[in-house]
């Protein structure tokens, strides 16, 4: 029996004490952690895979997400968010195993989101990816109680774009297009 690993979050935002919580996550098999990590790690490769994603300043480091670096990028309609990267450990390099990235963005109208994932290989084969997302302000409790939920459906269009790329498949419809959320073409 194995276990799997999990998000690392800050207090300020345990999932249960926000205002809006979503967790989505594929388990896939013939992929490897690496595989998926370069196209999550690299800012540059987002829009090849995630319509849902736009207007993108990566890091003055360059296109790799390293923890410090400050990034922007628009999605789900707000203006690009400025975040932080929290945490930034490639697969295979910590003692767990498990990639994990993080990042963290506040805007001037009082907005706070933490975005983390958890990407690892598990036996047989198969890789796991792990995304959830704690998010704070008027809007995310308005979302929070919306049918269907946006960021739900957003986020596991980001877990199947990634999983196409990986095995280079083409995006076709998303959840988001499903429910006539505006979205890039790619």
């Amino acid at each position: 029996m194995s276990t799997q690993s999990s998000i690392i979050w800050p207090k300020h935002f345990w999932p249960g004490t926000t205002d809006n919580f979503v967790t989505n996550e594929v388990i896939v098999q013939g992929l490897t952690s690496q595989q998926i990590w370069a196209l999550l790690n690299d800012i540059s490769k987002w829009e090849s895979y995630y319509k849902n994603c736009a207007q993108i300043t990566p890091p003055k480091s360059g296109s790799a997400l390293n923890k410090g670096d400050i990034f922007k990028f628009s999605t789900f309609g707000f203006p690009p968010l400025t975040c932080s990267v929290e945490e930034s450990i490639a697969p295979g390099s910590a003692e767990d195993k498990a990639g994990r990235l993080a990042w963290m963005s506040k805007t001037d109208d009082g907005l706070e989101i933490y975005h983390a994932w958890v990407v690892e290989d598990l036996e047989g084969g198969r890789v796991r990816i792990l995304t959830q997302e704690s998010q704070i302000g008027p809007v995310f409790k308005e979302w929070s109680e919306q049918k269907p939920n946006k960021m739900l459906l957003g986020h596991q269009d980001w877990l199947e774009g990634l999983v196409k790329a990986a095995r280079s498949e083409k995006v076709g419809e998303t959840n988001l297009e499903s429910i006539k959320f505006p979205v890039r073409d790619l």
